[in-house]
């Protein structure tokens, strides 16, 4: 009698303990299927994939010293894309950016023409800058954009942009190295003008049908 109890108490924990496996092994299968499902982020448009980064993702990866320090390092359009990925993001991005443009030290670039007397005006403002920041989804540098800029010295163009306007970059005596996009097509004239330092051209990846202006 002693024996069949302790036989039906064993088979019964034995059962039991099949049951809780099985349970634990569903609900092992239905995180795997949750995790398929999830769309990979490329796929979904920005505003979704804005919407469903946890609140808390942005808090426990970088302190506000740490995103400084690397808004500091990353490229113009890079900085454009950081505005939008969560509001603590923004807040150091857009602090960061706006510093800059109120130092002289950046300038912020909208893809429009201000013309050589919109540049002569800025002359001793833009001698201050040393960074510029493409604003996102433009295909043209404007006429004379950055002209006078004498201490910028690298300067990369962000993939999108299509021509290159007169005297963007003239005057800019300390750039040596430009790194154009693959869209690329045509270099207006005297774009890269008075830029005796520049060494470093590379435009053999782009699709460039008008080269005039790199006459410097």
């Amino acid at each position: 009698m002693f024996k069949s109890v302790a036989s039906e108490s064993t088979e019964g924990h034995e059962s039991r303990e099949m049951s809780r496996k099985r349970g634990a092994g569903d609900e092992k299968d239905e995180d795997e299927e949750a995790i398929l499902e999830i769309p990979l982020a490329e796929s979904l448009p920005i505003s979704t994939v804005v919407s469903t980064v946890p609140a808390t993702t942005d808090q426990f990866m970088f302190t506000e010293d740490v995103k400084r320090l690397l808004v500091g390092l990353v490229v113009g359009d890079t900085l454009m894309i950081l505005r939008l990925a969560t509001k603590a993001w923004k807040r150091v991005v857009d602090a960061f950016i706006d510093e800059g443009v109120r130092s002289g030290e950046f300038i912020v670039h909208d893809g429009e023409d201000i013309g050589f007397m919109g540049a002569w005006k800025l002359k001793e403002r833009r001698k201050l800058a040393k960074r510029v920041i493409f604003l996102l989804n433009i295909t043209k540098v404007g006429e004379y954009a950055c002209m006078f800029a004498a201490n910028l010295v690298v300067l990369g163009i962000p993939e999108g942009v299509e021509r290159i306007g007169k005297n963007a970059f003239g005057n800019c005596h300390s750039l040596t190295t430009v790194y154009f996009p693959t869209t690329l097509i045509e270099i207006g004239y005297t774009s890269f003008a008075r830029c005796f330092s520049l060494d470093n051209v590379d435009y053999l990846h782009t699709n460039l049908q008008e080269l005039d202006g790199l006459q410097y």
